[in-house]
């Protein structure tokens, strides 16, 4: 063990652990994290778990660095720089599968596919390609110097894929290191990294008075005396890297280590760090300064030949200052080129003047251009340039922003476009730079998108196509802040100031989407009607149309309309029962939320067949470009829900789950998670699984007060079933009872969709019967006019409960009838269960088995286990067998 690593037994111990296990039979990896202060010794035990790890594994490292910090992706890149260098690119192409669209772009692989890339996509597919190399050249061991200088998109990788270590059970041990003192930025991700439940944190210490006399005896010999000792540990306060620096420059002059000498150690001591280095590098002449300063500005860019030509120096010149450097333990050893110690690095750059420093980043970004590096490197310095109201500068951080999107590294656009804004742009440019800002955040950040947006429409400069976009982008960033009246209300004031055209019908269905969509109107069925006197006469012949005729289709489906018009407005919306182009999953000028309604309202008029084609696209279509995020969320949600109306529960739970998974993922308390978990406790009830929907209600707050936003379905009405099913019928009245009162303000009598008053009739039905005949009344007329088979059957099996036994198997039988041959099986398996219950009370064993047997098998087969256990059970009761 070198003289830096004395006292780090416990570090190494821990270390000597990791890559055991992971190198062993059970090849278990994990996260071992080492913090300290500079100078600590961090690297160097980097470099001891790298020499433990070599032989057995295969290892991976990269360093962080705060000057680099702006290069999205750069430590994720020199992880896997080694790993692909010498393959050839059908191999990588490989070992991407998939992803290699999708995520290569992102590490300098593959120019990128479009102008935007899911960030979440390009996370996940860095992580197949982690995960492959682990478990088909692993073990692996990453190791990470210098955590707290990782560029913002490598820190948020790695903090979502860390659980995965150990929940995948890869051969993958990561260790990184970091200053705790200088992670400003990225100190929650490190924080959260430290307190995970796989990693293993070790705090460095310093060095006792003991281990620094034994350094200073096993460097300057033995007869080093305790008062020369004592005064180097007084220096240095027990840092091992000061300690060592203290001691090669002590050695380097002569200095005898006796008690005498002890008052020249101070001295020496700031040579050796800190502010003290410059003096000493100054002492090595003009032109290893000018070398020192132009490295440590482009620090990752760094190369001999791009030093010197921002150094301003020739191939003599070079060569001298490199031997310099070394010599001097300014710069490394090795064959590349590179600082002996960041400390050194840090301490150059910020001793050079904010003018030079911002002077020299302005040359090298030029270098950089020249050299074809890309706007992305050029960026990286161009953002730390001082403002001089320069157009081309603004022109390049645009041009970068643009790249940083493409390849999924919003965070690093935003940077870029605040920069430009700070320049400032020409004033015609202004409004122009604050919509790409707008837009770069509207995921990310819909708070900032909103103010971004609203500048840059009350500006003169944007053209009138752009202006529209920007007022539409606006709603769509103030519904995803949660402001769905101000999403509405700012559509129609663009609307109104629109010229006529596709643009204004853009922006006017906007405004009736955002108003449909609030939990609660003013005067949803005044709205109703203006969205009928602009939509129904429309034929559909481009997608501002066919976008209106979707969401008049999707209102009167909530509102109870006859299902015919409302598949009518639908078909008329696509063409050739496919979107139509500019209208699909991943165009973003009309977003998911057309195709998504177009879906869910064929889904409730019974033309499940449709839905199910439309979400299983959108689940194809997100998975093939990448989009990880809230769009394949919401897509898994949706394709759950058309598997439960078919009555494909056990499908339909699994999908809701992983759209949960990927959900939590963006967050909690997002709208997407409302209706995840409205449709997965739904799902949960209707598999007998009460307890699990209890606890997934309580997990996700599925209650009072409800979002802002439209639930799918009915929120309360749900909620309400989930109280009767855990026998709580008084607040389960209550809860119903409330649910039709906020549907009937706002005009919504879809008895599927809002199926309060099916479940309220059976409670109230002793004793309340008038009540209870009331609502039954009501809702066989809006099930009549509706027309589905299912919502005529729901209805006279709601009729069914305050029936006489003979009128009631009567209504079951039409009950059934209505349903058979319609996709929806579990409807078809309750009314085939309550037919045979019913036929028992009016003496008809043998047909009431039958209806039991038929009712208990598709049941099961839905993977309705408690329906399908009542069956078996009433049939057992009747001497039967199902």
């Amino acid at each position: 063990m070198g003289h830096e690593l004395r006292e780090r037994e416990r570090e190494m111990q821990a270390a000597q652990a990791a890559v055991d296990l992971v190198c062993g039979p059970s090849a278990r990896g994990g996260l071992l994290i080492y913090s300290g202060a500079a100078g600590l010794g961090k690297t160097t035990l980097l470099n001891e778990v790298h020499g433990l790890a070599a032989p057995r594994a295969t290892v991976l490292r990269a360093r962080g660095s705060a000057v680099a910090a702006g290069a999205p992706f750069d430590v994720v890149r020199q992880l896997l720089r080694p790993a692909l260098t010498g393959r050839p690119p059908g191999r990588t192409r490989e070992l991407f599968g998939s992803w290699y669209g999708i995520a290569g772009p992102a590490l300098g692989l593959a120019a990128p596919r479009g102008p935007h890339a899911d960030p979440r996509g390009v996370n996940d597919g860095i992580d197949h390609v982690f995960t492959q190399l682990a478990r088909g050249e692993g073990p692996l061991v990453v190791l990470i110097d210098d955590a707290h200088g990782a560029d913002t998109e490598s820190l948020d990788w790695l903090a979502a894929f860390a659980p995965q270590i150990e929940q995948a059970k890869l051969p993958l041990l990561v260790v990184l290191v970091y200053r705790p003192e200088e992670a400003a930025d990225p100190g929650q991700v490190l924080r959260g990294l430290t307190l995970s439940a796989s990693a293993r944190p070790v705090g460095l210490v310093r060095l006792s008075p003991e281990a620094v006399t034994e350094m200073v005896r096993s460097t300057l010999g033995e007869d080093a005396d305790d008062a020369f000792c004592t005064a180097v540990f007084d220096v240095t306060s027990g840092n091992p890297y000061e300690t060592v620096e203290l001691l090669a420059e002590a050695r380097g002059v002569g200095l005898r280590p006796h008690g005498s000498s002890a008052d020249r150690l101070e001295a020496l001591g700031a040579a050796a760090h800190g502010s003290g280095l410059i003096p000493r590098i100054t002492q090595l002449g003009p032109h290893a300064m000018h070398f020192a300063q132009a490295a440590a500005i482009l620090d990752i860019d760094m190369t001999e030949d791009l030093v010197a030509k921002l150094a301003t120096l020739n191939a003599t010149e070079t060569a001298s200052c490199v031997k310099q450097l070394r010599e001097a333990r300014i710069l490394g050893s090795g064959p590349d080129l590179e600082f002996f110690h960041p400390l050194i690095a840090t301490a150059v750059y910020r001793s050079m003047s904010d003018a030079v420093r911002t002077a020299m980043h302005g040359t090298a970004a030029t270098l950089l251009a020249q050299e074809g590096r890309g706007a992305a490197a050029v960026a990286r310095h161009l953002i730390v340039v001082h403002p001089d109201g320069d157009p081309d500068l603004v022109r390049q951080l645009r041009e970068a922003a643009r790249h940083h999107l493409a390849v999924g590294a919003p965070d690093a656009a935003r940077r870029c476009l605040k920069r430009a804004l700070t320049e400032p742009p020409l004033p015609g440019d202004r409004a122009g730079v604050l919509f790409e800002l707008g837009c770069a955040t509207l995921l990310t950040s819909p708070g900032s998108s909103v103010a971004k947006l609203s500048e840059a429409l009350s500006l003169d400069g944007l053209p009138d196509g752009l202006r529209i976009d920007a007022a539409h982008r606006l709603a769509q960033a103030l519904a995803h802040n949660n402001q769905l009246e101000e999403a509405a209300e700012a559509a129609a004031r663009a609307a109104a100031e629109a010229p006529p055209g596709t643009g204004r019908t853009r922006l006017e269905a906007a405004h009736f989407l955002y108003e449909m969509c609030q939990f609660t109107e003013t005067d949803g069925p005044a709205r109703a009607r203006r969205l009928a006197e602009r939509a129904d006469g429309l034929p559909g012949d481009d997608n501002a149309e066919r976008s209106l005729l979707v969401l008049r289709a999707f209102d009167a489906m909530l509102r109870g309309e006859s299902a015919e018009l409302v598949g009518d407005l639908c078909d008329r919306a696509v063409v050739d029962g496919r979107l139509a182009p500019g209208l699909g999953w991943t165009d973003t000028d009309w977003g998911m939320e057309i195709p998504l309604v177009l879906g869910a309202t064929y889904a409730y008029i019974d033309r499940i067949d449709r839905a199910e084609a439309l979400f299983d696209d959108a689940l194809r279509t997100y998975e093939i470009s990448g989009w990880s995020g809230w769009h394949l969320a919401f897509a898994h949600a949706f394709y759950g829900m058309a598997q439960h109306r078919k009555g494909r529960l056990a499908a339909a739970e699994e999908y809701l789950r992983e759209s949960l998974r990927l959900a939590d993922r963006l967050g909690r308390g997002l709208p997407l998670h409302w209706n995840t978990t409205c449709l997965l406790v739904d799902t949960l009830l209707a598999r007998g699984k009460v307890a699990e929907a209890e606890q997934l209600a309580e997990d996700y707050e599925f209650g009072p007060p409800y979002p802002s936003g439209l639930i799918l379905p009915d929120g309360p009405s749900v909620r309400g079933r989930l109280m009767l099913a855990k026998g709580q019928t008084a607040e389960a009245v209550e809860q119903l009872a409330t649910a039709g009162r906020w549907l009937a303000e706002r005009g919504r009598d879809n008895p599927i969709w809002g199926p309060w008053i099916q479940d309220l009739v059976p409670v109230i039905a002793a004793d309340e019967p008038e009540r209870a005949a009331e609502l039954v009344a009501t809702v066989r007329e809006r099930a009549e006019r509706f027309g589905t088979p299912t919502a005529l059957a729901e209805a006279l099996m709601c009729a069914a409960v305050v029936a006489g036994p003979e009128e009631a198997a009567d209504l079951l039988d039409q009950a059934v009838d209505h349903l058979t041959g319609s996709l929806c099986r579990h409807t078809l398996a309750r009314a085939l269960v309550a037919h045979g219950e019913a036929l028992l009370a009016t003496g008809e064993r043998d047909r009431a088995l039958d209806r039991l047997r038929r009712g208990a098998d598709l049941a099961a087969d839905c993977s309705a286990d408690a329906l399908a256990a009542r069956a078996r059970g009433r049939a057992a009761e009747a001497g039967g067998t199902v």
